[in-house]
């Protein structure tokens, strides 16, 4: 597959075992996990078995989570992907996600934006989709505002797994008209 999307400060490509060091360093961080169930990883192993779950849905999916790297230095500073949805959620399946997270010395630089504009895109000019979807814990502010930024629309809170969420979503025919 070898999917490379490029935005004016960043790379995103398919997470590869190398990914492991700074992939701990993100899911290993409390403040990241703060909404997303509090639970962050304690071992380098747990994060060697998530890239290997994300390589499997390469495989099955043709998406998933990207690794996100600073074309500058080279480092991996987070990752951020569209991830094919499958079981119900929010009265929807078979759907597609955007989804992203980045180690915290990253976060206020507007990499979450810039990524989730150059998925949109990608979701809209390269899979089979008329609509893309994100959902955000419903007290992250700042998850929020990357979303209404990057153009999606908020449509309804709703639970889950015993936890208010927002749901986003983006029509493609609102994206091309939006579009200069």
């Amino acid at each position: 597959m070898n999917i490379k999307i490029e935005t004016e400060r960043l790379f995103l490509r398919e997470m590869v075992a190398s990914d492991e060091k700074g992939l701990f360093e993100l899911d290993s961080n409390a403040a990241v996990h703060t909404y997303l169930g509090n639970n962050p990883i304690s071992t380098r192993d747990e994060a060697a078995k998530y890239i290997e779950f994300v390589q499997q849905q390469y495989k099955e999916n043709g998406v998933g989570r990207w690794a996100v790297i600073d074309k500058e230095t080279g480092e991996f500073i987070g990752w951020s992907g569209i991830k094919l949805i499958k079981e119900p959620m929010n009265n929807h399946h078979n759907f597609y996600e955007i989804g992203y997270r980045f180690i915290e010395r990253y976060w206020g630089k507007g990499l979450a934006t810039e990524t989730t504009v150059a998925l949109v895109q990608y979701a809209f000019e390269n899979l089979q989709t008329e609509k893309i979807y994100a959902i955000c814990h419903i007290d992250n502010k700042g998850s929020k505002n990357v979303l209404l930024k990057s153009g999606l629309k908020f449509i309804e809170t709703f639970d889950y797994e015993g936890t208010e969420h927002n749901w986003f979503e983006l029509n493609k025919s609102e994206w091309l008209n939006a579009k200069p």
